[in-house]
């Protein structure tokens, strides 16, 4: 699709992603809900192709978020490629620097039980704390996004984790990329250990929307016998965290779009909801088209698009992910339903929408504000940021030490994990002696030590089982790589 004529933020993004090239489409088509999901390409000058989806109230609103993705990945891919690597430990770089120089890697919250210690060699990149412009060296692998963002290779004993995109974040300004970043560590961070398999079932109810955009989109599932549960996973720094599922009553309706759900926090209740319901339409259509036969890519998608995206071997797929969702596109309605409805559907307790926080409406419309804001609320804690691109088109990857994210995929879990965790009651977690095989010490600062009462552990294994099929609910692959996969590579 040209870019004349479009959105200038889209074209803004267009041309920091060159050189290479681009192209979108729409893939709504792909569910019956008749909302805009817009899905982007870019092919770099090496090879080397991202894809990204968006989604919004019209299909402008979706095109930025598409090319937003877009500018998150590429950019950021970009900017770690020609970035230099310092190979050290975490004791040599503070004896250089002071601690005030150096994330502690346990703070940025390993995998519990990963074999780590300060004096281990690792593979760090520039950060800069947001609130005072310093340089703080991190390990290269939570400055990445992806695998594919860390060329060369591992140090010799390898990752301490997989490279995840939280805390990404795009926008025409710097302010609003880097709000978009904390948002989603906040939203994350929220739900690590609340929804999902480990869903609580507190269902809102909508008793107050009044953002039009979130009631016309709930009145058109509704017309279309789809039920929308939206539901609470927290409120931590006085936020609504939400997240929105449902179920279709169309026996006819591809079972897959069951497994959809959007995810928002944000300090406007209404802003949340609606973030969450739109990218709960988008999940719908992007894993019927991502997941789904080709013969329903290629009724889809304009000509030349299969060719692109088959013409190369795929890319290394996370095996658990590949074999769950691959499991998944074989299930019936009923099976898959029978999954989903013990944790992801469950309805147990009841909040109002309007008790949940907010602001006043209109507040924080402006992104300087709504960064202002939320750096308030994250006042006890870091923020780092590693900063890309330029005016009209900005990409950063922030960390945020303290917060936690993939607990329930990648074991991740600290302080604040083992907590919550033990507050519910879960046996998952606990403070004291490992307790039984399966069960691995968490990393802690001292400082975490201290104030839990003691070191902590978590059972990983237990973690698993209570996962088990919903895997993808956590890590999907590759547009694509399923069906891939079961023809034995490229077709």
């Amino acid at each position: 699709m040209s870019a004349a004529g479009t959105h200038p933020v889209v074209r803004a993004y267009r041309a920091a992603l060159a050189p290479g090239e681009q192209d979108d489409f729409d893939i709504g088509a792909a569910d019956r809900t008749g909302f805009p999901v817009v899905s982007a390409d870019h092919l770099g000058p090496d090879g080397v192709r991202k894809g990204a989806c968006g989604y919004g109230a019209d299909p402008d609103g979706a095109r930025v978020g598409a090319y937003g993705e877009l500018v998150e990945e590429v950019l950021l891919a970009r900017h770690l490629a020609r970035t230099e690597r310092r190979r050290a430990s975490y004791a040599e770089l503070v004896r250089e620097r002071g601690p005030d120089g150096v994330a502690d890697p346990v703070s940025l919250v390993l995998p519990a039980g990963a074999d780590y210690t300060p004096e281990r060699p690792l593979e760090w990149v520039p950060a800069r704390r947001h609130r005072t412009g310093e340089e703080v060296l991190v390990p290269a692998e939570f400055a990445a996004s992806c695998g594919g963002d860390l060329p060369g290779g591992p140090p010799p004993g390898g990752w301490l984790t997989t490279p995840v995109t939280n805390g990404l974040g795009a926008g025409d300004t710097f302010e609003r990329a880097l709000a978009h970043a904390l948002l989603e560590i906040l939203q994350r961070d929220g739900n690590a250990t609340a929804h999902r398999a480990m869903d609580e079932g507190v269902v809102i109810e909508p008793d107050e929307v009044s953002d039009p955009v979130t009631v016309s989109v709930l009145g058109r599932l509704r017309e279309l016998g789809i039920r929308v549960l939206p539901k609470l996973a927290s409120t931590q720094f006085g936020m609504a965290d939400v997240h929105v599922v449902g179920a279709d009553a169309d026996p006819e309706a591809p079972p897959l779009a069951l497994t959809a759900c959007g995810e928002a926090a944000h300090p406007d209740r209404e802003t949340a909801l609606r973030k969450a319901v739109l990218e709960y339409v988008s999940s719908r259509a992007r894993k019927l088209f991502f997941h789904g036969p080709l013969e329903t890519v290629a009724r889809i998608a304009p000509p030349g698009y299969l060719e692109r995206e088959l013409s190369s071997p795929p890319a290394e797929q996370e095996p658990r992910a590949l074999r769950a969702m691959a499991a998944w596109t074989a299930l019936d309605r009923p099976r898959l339903l029978a999954l989903l409805e013990p944790t992801v559907l469950a309805q147990r307790s009841a909040v109002p929408f309007s008790g949940l926080p907010t602001v006043p409406p209109g507040s924080l419309d402006d992104p300087a504000a709504l960064l202002d804001d939320l750096l308030r609320r994250l006042a006890d804690f870091d923020v780092l940021v590693i900063e890309t691109g330029g005016p009209g088109a900005y990409g950063v990857k922030a960390l945020v030490p303290g917060m936690e994210v993939e607990t329930m995929s990648y074991a991740r879990i600290g302080e604040r994990g083992v907590r919550r965790l033990v507050e519910r009651g879960s046996p998952l977690a606990g403070v004291g002696p490992l307790p039984r095989a399966g069960a691995r010490p968490v990393h802690l600062t001292s400082g975490a030590r201290e104030r839990l009462g003691g070191p902590a552990w978590f059972d990983a294994g237990a973690a698993r089982e209570a996962v088990g099929a919903l895997y993808p609910l956590y890590r999907e692959p590759d547009r694509h790589a399923v069906v891939r996969a079961a023809a034995g590579g490229p077709r």
